[in-house]
């Protein structure tokens, strides 16, 4: 049995990656730690600061420090920040939200890839995590998060899958919010193309990587 830290800096970031672990890897121990003030201070600032970083290496020495084998970021806009954690904690597996996903991605063949995102953020940091050889088309589903935000999970799914059409040209469409993963197949359905999400492919990483 694995202890693996999970942190989040949206608060519909838990139940995802929790239903992963318990459909791919159930047993393991996970704790989560939760900062949503990083998203809201982001989305005000506009770019990544030396603070933001800073505190997520406070949250890397916390997680550390209850003797995790492994954390798992599940924030997608911090891609700087969390390779600081990484470097920080050379010794454990320390992964960005994305990193599984993205090799998946690669292993499939795909050149032209669809980000479909609900936290602009996303779309800044996530495109340069990819390949020089692969294109990224990105792609916001605008008011999604605030309708997830405000309950509204029927509204929130129907943007994104509105949002994802204009991606139909694609070879495949990556998710790139955690909270977007429950609509893989809606999307797959809309657009015909292979959908990619975060917390089943980070979990078959993490898996592989301790062992399991």
């Amino acid at each position: 049995m694995a202890r693996i830290t999970l942190i989040h800096a949206l608060r519909h970031s838990p139940p995802p990656i929790e239903a992963a672990f318990a459909a791919l890897w159930p047993g393991q121990t996970l704790m989560n730690l939760m900062d949503d003030s990083l998203s809201a201070d982001l989305a005000r600032e506009g770019k990544l600061t030396p603070a933001m970083t800073e505190r997520f290496r406070t949250l890397g020495r916390y997680a550390a420090g209850t003797g995790s084998e492994a954390i798992l970021f599940t924030c997608s806009a911090f891609g700087p920040c969390i390779e600081a954690v990484a470097a920080d904690h050379a010794a454990m597996p320390v992964l960005k939200p994305n990193e599984a996903m993205i090799e998946e991605i690669i292993a499939s063949g795909a050149k032209r890839v669809g980000l479909l995102a609900t936290f602009p953020g996303t779309l800044t940091s996530m495109p340069p995590e990819f390949p020089a050889g692969i294109e990224v088309v990105p792609c916001l589903a605008e008011g999604a998060l605030a309708a997830l935000d405000a309950g509204n999970i029927a509204e929130h799914d129907r943007l994104a899958v509105e949002a994802a059409r204009r991606l139909a040209d694609c070879d495949a469409i990556a998710l790139g919010q955690f909270s977007l993963a429950h609509v893989a197949p809606m999307v797959e359905q809309a657009t015909g193309r292979p959908v990619f999400s975060t917390p089943g492919s980070a979990v078959r990483k993490l898996k592989r990587m301790l062992g399991g």
